[in-house]
């Protein structure tokens, strides 16, 4: 009887502690120059709530980065003219790839993976073109470090080398 009454303290221990650990486990404190938010009232969070709404449900309408900007206290980005004039005289520019990406995505995989596929391929030919700069760079010092040697195993600076040699051996002739 005492046996079972142990299994029994054992088994209810690991699954009251252990192994409630296990299956849910308890996050890591947080560091100790955090400091902790404080709750929301039910006001402020429906306030959040709402203006997070409606700035989702415009961002499918246009570019909501300037709107987003100006929230977080930032200076919106100057606009540049780089477009051509439509008829209505309009500024036409090219769209973001993000705004590729977003369009591609509503339509489905069919039409996302060409977008995809041009931005590996864009980002490839970058790297490709970064890694061919680096490496004739990296060329050039090495040819003008050993050009730079080569200037120091100069006859004259071997002739210049072997008299202050000579003249500290004494082997002076004029003596």
């Amino acid at each position: 009887m005492m046996k079972w009454k142990q299994v029994w303290r054992k088994v209810s221990n690991y699954v009251r502690h252990d192994l409630k650990e296990i299956a849910f486990p308890s996050s890591l404190p947080d560091p100790p120059h955090l400091k902790p938010r404080r709750k929301l009232t039910w006001p402020e969070w429906f306030e959040v709530l709402k203006k997070a709404s409606r700035l989702y449900v415009e961002s499918w309408k246009r570019d909501i980065s300037d709107d987003i900007d100006v929230l977080e206290g930032r200076a919106p980005p100057p606009k540049t003219g780089n477009g051509s004039k439509t008829e209505n005289g309009t500024r036409d520019r090219e769209p973001s790839t993000l705004e590729d990406v977003a369009v591609a995505a509503r339509g489905g995989m069919e039409t996302l993976r060409p977008v995809l596929q041009r931005i590996y391929m864009t980002r490839a030919t970058a790297y490709k073109d970064a890694l061919k700069n680096f490496i004739e760079g990296y060329q050039e010092g090495i040819a003008e470090t050993m050009a730079s040697k080569e200037s120091l195993k100069s006859p004259i600076h071997e002739e210049g080398r072997n008299s202050t040699k000579d003249e500290k051996k004494g082997d002076n002739p004029e003596k």
